[in-house]
């Protein structure tokens, strides 16, 4: 099973979705990992609380890139309010492999853009914070 996944996430890398940057952005946000020099930012057009449009640009390794743009595909057309609720857990749902102990922050580096871009927009995270 986990081969299946692995081809997904290697599809999302070599062709992901959502990639790009959006004119106008309503909201963009950035965000580093220090650990390994993964660098991602991310567009979102907003519209009565609801994700229009999202893009995501930069470069890093293949988890990071898959994890955000399965992510991206996830928040479009959704409530901000709903997108509050997504956790670590979730991210790594979505990726489907067993994730080491050092690749976490590969993994969820676009969960933090998320998390930024809703107190931007002014939405509190719901639900468990837990380290990331």
């Amino acid at each position: 099973m986990d081969s299946l996944y692995a081809e997904e996430i290697l599809d999302h890398y070599k062709h992901p979705h959502n990639f790009g940057e959006l004119d106008n952005a309503d909201i963009h946000t950035e965000a580093v990992n220090p650990l390994c020099g993964d660098k991602l930012a991310m567009d979102l057009h907003v519209k009565d609380g609801v994700v229009e449009d999202v893009r995501f640009s930069g470069r890093g390794c293949a988890i990071s890139q898959a994890a955000a743009s399965m992510l991206t595909d996830r928040m479009l057309g959704e409530k901000l309010e709903d997108l509050a609720s997504t956790t670590r857990e979730d991210i790594l749902e979505m990726l489907g492999v067993e994730i080491s102990y050092a690749r976490i922050k590969c993994a969820t580096l676009s969960l933090g853009l998320l998390r930024q871009a809703l107190a931007e927009a002014g939405v509190s995270i719901s639900g468990h914070m837990e380290e990331d």
